[in-house]
C-alpha cells in the first residue's frame, strides 16, 4: 500500500505547535530547509491563532535534532514555546513542505 523505504522502527512522528513570533520571519521556509536537512519528511504551516504547525516524520535521532533547533536560538523569530507529541510515523508524506 504506501511506500516502504527501509526499517521503520525508529522511524516516529513530531507533532509539534509552536507559540511565539513565529509568522511572517521566515519560519516554515527555515524549518522547511532544516527538515530537508536533516532527511525528513512532513509539513510545516502557520495557525490562525499566530502559531505553527510542525509534522514530521523520519528517524528519532533527526527528529529529535529538528526538535531541538526549533527550541533553539536558530529558529527564526522568537520561540516561546514547543508543544510535542511524538506518535509512530504513518509514512504520510513524500517531501517536507510549507502550506
Amino acid at each position: 500500500m504506501g511506500r516502504h523505504s527501509g526499517p521503520t522502527d525508529s522511524a516516529v512522528r513530531l507533532s509539534a505547535r509552536v507559540y511565539g513570533v513565529v509568522q511572517g520571519v521566515g519560519f516554515r521556509f527555515r524549518t522547511m530547509g532544516k527538515a530537508e536537512e536533516l532527511g525528513l519528511t512532513g509539513v510545516v504551516e502557520n495557525l490562525a491563532d499566530g502559531s505553527v504547525a510542525v509534522v514530521a516524520e523520519g528517524p528519532e535521532e533527526q527528529v529529535s535534532s529538528l526538535l531541538d533547533w526549533l527550541r533553539s536560538s536558530h529558529a527564526p523569530g522568537r520561540v516561546e514555546r514547543v508543544d510535542p507529541s511524538f506518535t509512530a510515523a504513518e509514512g504520510t508524506f513524500g517531501e517536507f513542505s510549507a502550506r
